[in-house]
Formats: C-alpha cells, structure tokens, sequence
C-alpha cells in the first residue's frame, strides 16, 4: 500500500469512526455502515484540507470507494507537480 492510500485509510477511519485496520482499497458505502452522504462531504473536505487539493464534482463523484479516493488523490498531487 502506498502512502497516499494509508492516509487516506486514515482519514476514513477518523470520519466513519471504524477501524483502520478494516478500511480496504473496496470500502464503499455499501460495506462501512456510517458512510452515507454527509459523511461522504467531511471525507471530502478532509481530504482536501489533508492534501491541499481541491476536488471538483466530479472527482467527488468518482470517489466511490477508498482506493479510489486514494488514486484520484494521486493523481491530483502528481499533475500539481508538473
């Protein structure tokens, strides 16, 4: 696991209140109990306050599970790079 992925494990498990250890790469709402929609925005808004990204709509759309918070998450810090 990369360390953008371990933050972002971190992250989740801080706003949905579970256990680090149990959040994977296929965590979605459908298999972490708390994850409904309000706890999706502070995800988000951690996120972006953790990375100092900013997430359009449809990022945050794409973000239906914890690796693929993680991988968009990636991909925002490496094309803030170039």
């Amino acid at each position: 696991m990369n360390s953008t992925f371990q933050q972002v494990q971190v992250i989740a498990s801080d706003i949905f209140g579970v256990p680090a250890g149990k959040i994977t790469a296929d965590s979605s709402p459908e298999t972490i109990e708390t994850w409904d929609s309000m706890q999706h925005l502070n995800l988000v808004l951690a996120i972006e306050e953790k990375f100092g990204v900013q997430l359009a709509p449809e990022d945050i759309e794409q973000m239906k599970t914890i690796g693929a918070a993680a991988a968009l998450v990636a991909k925002k810090l490496q094309s803030a790079v170039r």
